[in-house]
């Protein structure tokens, strides 16, 4: 798409043709935007592999291993290796581990003192617990969840600590947490909640709230704080980059062969005289032209472009999938999007062609246009694999992708190019403003020229300029005061001398002279 989103930018205008129908004038003018956008962004796609749940492992996400995606096509799994063994090895549930640590023990016997004082209240129910009755300590959320959490391994953090920090116990009566064991909140109510009034239940509901927000920000803080998150996510934009930017080079070098091999079979004209030999022949020298079209400081360009958007849509969807899962559709729209954002960046603040802010506004707009074809496109493609078609199923996808983007991209370039009335009286509004980016611009060519000018002066004999401009300066001054025309060409002879100009009939005595001669010829040095 990256491809498809330079050459519409780079003052690339529809022309009028007469003799063919706008649909045809329009394919024409748009073909190599429209062929390197489906070689690039359906043709190539295999060469990075867009996975459920992005290319990092989050805390949502290793909680969902093994589960299906929505449309039911892929599984997430752990993306790093170690994350996934660490789990496997982090040992069975222990019940008396856990309860039996120091912070449980202490905890205990805090609420043991406050029973056997009066002031113990049911932390669920809202209900004064008596000196004389018994008392539970409960795990809100439960020690058997805690340990067992794949977020809980990912992050590193010990189960122990976190089941018995002070927001994770609370006191209640023995029924309730004994009724409740290893249930999750939501699961003890649907099970239990007629035994308790709404009240109740709100504020069981809210114990259970506060105490997974506290757990939760001590997982988050520290596994998206730890070198290892920041090493995955580095290393998963570097090869996301890459590819990427392998991608883009190899869309335009493809590109390339297509048209020159196009262009050489169409000066050919294979279709009268067919030999195989000629045929071959053709289509090897149309290939090797191809690449060497593509060995260019712009192929490098298109490298570097698609490395820097493939870096920075890994990123992003990193980001988003510490909040959700993204789809594998998902992750492609972003990929594909941040190709067009990178391109419209590059034009607005780097600005290599020199546009003027009106020239900017158009390119950007195409980029724009071509980057939401291609969205779309991708939309499609993934809307049509939802729907399971036997054999070809993944073909016909990839080819109502790509013909959506084609017919919807030279659709909007087109009337891009072909501006409305309203749209033409701003952009001549722009042209006719001049904004501090097109004044430095020509003052940075007022300067270069300057600059040039200036080093041609340094190059100058400056006495030597003196004395030819004092010898000009006579000549001038005297050539209207000759009396006849024996005079002025006598001294005209003389200055030539002086100057150093070789006559073209030299070693004659007069132009006279030298006309005489048949054989003579002028001689200009």
């Amino acid at each position: 798409m990256e491809n498809f989103v330079i050459a519409a930018s780079n003052n690339f205008v529809v022309e009028e043709d007469e003799k063919q129908s706008p649909l045809k004038t329009i394919f024409k003018q748009y073909e190599s935007v429209i062929i390197e956008s489906i070689i690039t962004s359906f043709g190539l796609d295999f060469i990075i592999k867009d996975q459920y749940g992005g290319d990092v492992d989050t805390i949502n996400n290793v909680r969902k291993v093994g589960q299906s995606s929505p449309d039911g096509k892929d599984v997430m799994t752990y993306k790093n290796k170690q994350n996934e063994q660490n789990y496997n090895n982090r040992g069975d549930y222990n019940s008396s581990e856990y309860h039996s640590s120091s912070a449980y023990k202490n905890k205990n016997k805090e609420i043991s003192a406050q029973r056997k004082s009066g002031k113990l209240v049911d932390s669920y129910t809202g209900k004064k617990i008596k000196q004389n009755d018994k008392s539970d300590l409960d795990h809100v959320i439960s020690a058997k969840e805690i340990h067992d959490d794949r977020g809980r391994v990912l992050a590193g953090l010990d189960g122990v600590d976190l089941a018995n920090s002070d927001e994770n116990l609370k006191a209640t009566n023995p029924h309730t947490n004994r009724t409740k064991k290893a249930d999750t909140m939501d699961d003890f109510l649907d099970k239990h909640g007629d035994e308790y009034t709404d009240k109740q239940k709100e504020n069981m509901k809210d114990i259970d709230k506060q105490a997974r927000a506290a757990y939760e920000k001590k997982l988050a803080k520290t596994y998206y704080t730890s070198p290892q998150f920041a090493n995955d996510t580095a290393l998963a934009a570097g090869k996301v980059g890459v590819k990427m930017g392998l991608r883009e080079a190899f869309g335009f070098m493809f590109a390339n062969i297509w048209f020159e091999i196009k262009a050489e079979f169409e000066k050919a004209n294979l279709k009268e005289n067919f030999e195989f030999g000629a045929f071959f022949n053709t289509l090897g020298n149309a290939v090797k032209q191809g690449i060497d079209k593509s060995m260019s400081i712009k192929s490098i360009g298109k490298l570097l472009q698609g490395t820097v958007a493939g870096a920075l849509s890994s990123f992003t969807t990193t980001i988003c999938n510490i909040f959700f899962t993204t789809a594998k559709n998902v992750v492609k729209i972003i990929r594909q999007s941040y190709a067009s954002i990178v391109q419209a960046l590059k034009v607005l603040f780097i600005n290599p062609d020199h546009y003027t802010f009106s020239e900017k506004l158009v390119a950007v707009s195409k980029i724009i246009a071509t980057g939401a074809s291609v969205v779309l496109g991708t939309i499609v493609t993934e809307a049509i694999n939802s729907t399971p078609i036997p054999v070809l199923g993944d073909v016909i996808s990839a080819f109502c992708g790509s013909m959506v983007t084609g017919i919807l991209s030279c659709t909007l370039l087109y009337l891009i190019d072909h501006r409305g009335e309203i749209v033409n009286k701003l952009m001549s509004f722009f042209k006719n403003i001049n904004f501090a980016s097109d004044i430095v611009n020509n003052y940075q060519k007022t300067a270069e020229y300057f600059e040039n000018y200036a080093a041609l002066l340094m190059e100058i004999d400056i006495q030597k300029f003196k004395e030819e401009t004092e010898l000009f300066n006579s000549v001038t001054s005297n050539i209207g005061s000759y009396r006849n025309e024996e005079e002025l060409n006598r001294n005209l002879r003389n200055i030539y001398d002086k100057i150093g100009i070789d006559i073209p009939w030299k070693g004659y005595d007069s132009f006279d002279s030298f006309m005489k001669d048949d054989n003579a010829v002028l001689v200009f040095e």
